[in-house]
C-alpha cells in the first residue's frame, strides 16, 4: 500500500508539472491592420447609428421578393457545399478533442493466459514439462507537457476550429448572395424576353403595314424584306434569352441542393429597385465579414504552431509505468502474493538531427507571416469591396436615370421617324434604325437595373450579410 501511494503521489506531481509548466514559442496577439476611419458614402446613405437596424441572418429579405425567400431558404439545409463545411468543422472539432488527450495519461488493461511446453531437448531443469501463465496488469504511460508542446498544439487546433466555423458562415454567406445575383439575373432575362414580346408585336404590326404600303405600290420591296428581317432578328434575340434563363435556373437549382429538372421558377419581372442599408463603421467591418474571421484564426493557429517547433528543441520527458498480477494459477491470480508494479521514468533530448528541428521552426515563422500578410489583404479587399459597391450604387442610380431619359428620347424619336416615313420624306431604313435604337436603350436600361439589385447584393455581402463574430459563441469552450 506505501508503494502505490508513493506512485500516486509521483503521478500527482508530475501532473502538477504539466499543467502549471512554461509553454514556449510566442503568445499571440491580433495583427494590426489597415483600418480607415471612415467609407465615402454617396449621397442618400448614412452610417449607421445605434438604434439602427442591423443587417438581418435573413438578410435577402431586404429585397421583398417572396419566391427569392423561399429559394434562399434551403441553401442552409439543402447546399452540398456548405455540408462539406459543416463536415470540416465537425473534423476540426474532433481533432481538439483529440490533441487534448496526451495532457493525461493513457491507460490500458492487459490480460493474457498462456501454455507452454519445454521441449525434451531444451536446457530446461524440467524437459517435457507444460506449464500455464496468466497475468492481469494495467499499463499506463504519459509524456509531460513540461515545454507546452501539446498546449501549443491544442491551441493552433481551437484557432482552426473557429477558422472552420467561421468558414461554414463565409461559405454559407457566398452560396446566398451568389443565388440571389443568379435569380435576378434571371429576373432581368423575364423582364427582356416580356420588352421583346412587346415588341415582336409592334414588329408585326409594322411588317403589315409596310405589305399593305408594298400591295399598294406606296413601298418598296425592300422596305418589306427589311421590316420582316427587323421581326426576325428580334424574335431570335428572345430565343436565344431561353437558353441563358435555363442555365441560372439550372445554376439556382444545384445551390439549393436539387437537380436542375426538379426545379421550375415561374417567369416574372424585376420589381424598382428600393434598397435602403444603413453602413456600418470600418471598423465594426472587422466583425462583420467571416473571411475576416477565417484569416485571423488562421493567424492564431499559426502562431500556436511556432511554439509547437520550438518545443521540439527541448528534453521530452516520459514516464511509464504498470501494476498487476502474475500467476501460474488462474483462480487465485489476483492476490498478494501475485502483485507487482513498476515505473519508469525516462528523459529524450535531442543532441543532433542534420538541421530537422531548425528547418520546421523556421517553416512555422514563415506560415506565421504569410497567415498575417493574408489577414492583412483580406482585411484591405473588404475595405475595397465596400467601397467598389458603395460607388456602384451611386453610380448606377445615377446611370438609370440617365438611361430612362434615353429610353423616352429613342420613343419620341421612333414615333417621330414613322410619322416622316408614312408622309414619304424619309426612306423605311430611317424606321428600321430608330426601331433598333429604341429596342437597345429599353435592353440596357433593363441590364442597369439588374446591375442595381446584385450590386445591392454584394454590398450586403461585403458588409458582412447577417454574421456577427461578436455574437458566436466561444468554440473553445465546447
Amino acid at each position: 500500500m506505501k508503494q502505490l501511494i508513493n506512485v500516486t503521489v509521483l503521478i500527482v506531481s508530475c501532473a502538477s508539472i504539466t499543467l502549471t509548466g512554461c509553454a514556449v514559442g510566442p503568445n499571440y496577439i491580433k495583427p494590426s491592420a489597415a483600418n480607415p476611419t471612415s467609407f465615402s458614402i454617396p449621397k442618400g446613405w448614412k452610417i449607421a447609428q445605434p438604434n439602427d437596424q442591423n443587417i438581418p441572418n435573413d438578410w435577402w429579405m431586404l429585397f421583398h421578393d417572396p419566391v427569392l425567400n423561399q429559394l434562399e431558404s434551403q441553401v442552409e439545409h439543402s447546399n452540398q457545399s456548405l455540408a462539406q463545411q459543416f463536415a470540416a468543422l465537425r473534423q476540426a472539432r474532433a481533432l481538439v478533442t483529440a490533441d487534448t488527450a496526451p495532457l493525461f495519461p493513457s491507460f490500458t488493461l492487459n490480460e493474457t493466459s498462456n501454455r507452454n511446453r519445454y521441449s525434451s531437448g531444451s536446457f530446461s531443469f524440467q524437459p517435457g514439462r507444460i506449464f500455464d501463465s496468466h497475468s492481469l496488469n494495467m499499463q499506463s504511460s504519459w509524456e509531460l507537457d513540461v515545454w507546452g508542446s501539446i498546449r501549443r498544439q491544442i491551441e493552433a487546433d481551437v484557432a482552426s476550429m473557429q477558422a472552420s466555423a467561421s468558414q461554414v458562415a463565409a461559405t454559407r454567406l457566398s452560396l446566398q448572395s451568389q443565388l440571389a445575383a443568379d435569380y435576378f439575373q434571371l429576373r432581368a432575362d423575364d423582364t427582356q424576353e416580356s420588352l421583346l414580346q412587346n415588341t415582336i408585336k409592334v414588329y408585326e404590326q409594322y411588317v403589315e403595314l409596310t405589305k399593305n404600303r408594298f400591295d399598294e405600290g406606296i413601298a418598296a420591296e425592300t422596305d418589306l424584306i427589311q421590316a420582316k428581317t427587323q421581326l426576325k432578328t428580334a424574335q431570335t434575340q428572345m430565343i436565344d434569352l431561353g437558353v441563358q434563363r435555363s442555365q441560372l435556373q439550372h445554376a439556382i437549382a444545384v445551390l439549393v441542393g436539387k437537380a436542375p429538372s426538379e426545379i421550375e421558377i415561374q417567369k416574372a419581372t424585376l420589381t424598382d429597385f428600393n434598397l435602403s442599408i444603413p453602413v456600418t463603421i470600418p471598423s465594426e467591418l472587422l466583425e462583420r465579414r467571416p473571411d475576416i474571421a477565417v484569416a485571423e484564426r488562421n493567424a492564431a493557429a499559426a502562431s500556436a504552431k511556432i511554439g509547437v517547433a520550438e518545443a521540439a528543441f527541448f528534453p521530452t520527458i516520459n514516464l511509464t509505468g504498470n501494476i498487476g498480477y502474475q500467476s501460474n494459477v488462474y483462480n487465485n491470480l489476483i492476490g498478494p502474493a501475485n502483485y507487482g508494479w513498476g515505473i519508469s521514468p525516462s528523459v529524450s533530448l535531442p543532441i543532433f538531427d542534420g538541421g530537422q528541428r531548425l528547418g520546421g521552426y523556421r517553416e512555422s515563422v514563415a506560415q506565421y507571416d504569410q497567415a498575417v500578410a493574408n489577414y492583412r489583404q483580406v482585411v484591405l479587399t473588404a475595405f475595397q469591396n465596400v467601397e467598389d459597391n458603395l460607388s456602384a450604387a451611386a453610380i448606377l442610380t445615377n446611370e438609370i436615370s440617365v438611361q430612362n431619359e434615353a429610353v423616352d428620347l429613342a420613343k419620341q424619336n421612333l414615333e417621330l421617324t414613322r410619322s416622316q416615313y408614312l408622309a414619304g420624306t424619309v426612306n423605311y431604313l430611317n424606321v428600321i434604325t430608330a426601331q433598333a435604337s429604341l429596342l437597345t436603350s429599353q435592353i440596357n436600361a433593363i441590364q442597369i437595373k439588374s446591375r442595381q439589385f446584385v450590386a445591392g447584393v454584394q454590398l450586403v455581402v461585403a458588409l458582412g450579410g447577417g454574421w456577427d463574430k461578436s455574437k458566436e459563441p466561444d468554440l473553445s469552450k465546447k
